[in-house]
């Protein structure tokens, strides 16, 4: 079924959390490995204007359909920044925007370079780009939507994994438009299958690395994945992406995770 972006526009809100009470953190508060993965997911999602930045110097932004879902999934991700740095603020843990820029002026040249190494490679590329855009992002969305679902399973707490489910269900749509959007231009061109194939399997890297510490990363894979639960989960990731046309055998997170030394 084709996703439908004037429904999508017309209901997308911000999660809610006001209906939680987070006093229970008080007499129930999360242990500091989930903590310190919640920190890099929330650093994330407020990291989501960078991506939408980068994104407008490309053929993406030409695209209606594209250009109006990129618009809400920033609102929407921007929320989920929100509601995590509430939990951590819930520990004592202070997470703004001054922490985002802060993140930024670290990167230096590499932040201001990016999106004009993407407006480069985009106008090369021509449209076959966005199947690029298209394909990463459900990789990247699919990674998102299991992290917040594995997180809540491990938790289990009575608050936070209420939380966590309807953050991955926003996400779950953000998969849904990405997936049908890559499906249907790598279909329609052999050189963005090509080019998408390549892209994938020597430049993509787990959602956060090239912004976040390479230690961080390396915790919340772990964290997340590093049983064999999550390897199961991470080879379903893989099993989605390999299904997109011309990605057949890639297996991109795993490799991620091995390189790591985090794969059981």
């Amino acid at each position: 079924m084709a996703f439908d972006i004037d429904k999508f526009t017309e209901t997308s809100v911000s999660v809610n959390w006001s209906d939680l009470d987070f006093d229970e953190f008080k007499t129930n508060p999360l242990p500091a490995s989930t903590l310190r993965s919640l920190r890099y997911m929330c650093d994330i999602e407020y990291h989501t204007v960078c991506y939408l930045r980068d994104m407008l110097m490309t053929p993406s932004h030409e695209d209606d359909e594209v250009g109006a879902f990129m618009t809400m999934w920033n609102r929407e991700e921007f929320w989920h920044g929100e509601a995590l740095a509430a939990v951590l603020a819930a520990h004592d843990i202070t997470v703004d925007f001054d922490e985002l820029k802060a993140t930024r002026l670290k990167l230096g040249w590499k932040d201001r370079l990016d999106p004009i190494k993407q407006s480069i490679l985009g106008n090369l590329v021509g449209t076959d780009f966005i199947a690029v855009h298209m394909s990463w992002g459900a990789a990247n969305e699919w990674s998102a939507t299991a992290a917040y679902t594995r997180l809540a399973q491990l938790e289990r707490h009575p608050v936070l994994s209420v939380l966590l489910k309807r953050i991955a269900k926003q996400e779950t749509r953000h998969v849904a438009f990405y997936a049908s959007q890559a499906k249907a231009r790598l279909e329609s061109s052999k050189s963005a299958r090509r080019l998408t194939r390549f892209l994938l399997r020597k430049v993509w890297g787990p959602v956060g690395s090239g912004v976040m510490p390479d230690s961080e990363v390396t915790h919340v894979m772990g964290h997340l994945f590093g049983d064999e639960d999550g390897l199961a989960e991470v080879r379903r990731i893989d099993g989605h992406i390999a299904k997109l046309p011309g990605m057949e055998g890639l297996t991109i997170i795993e490799n991620s995770l091995r390189v790591r030394g985090v794969a059981a």
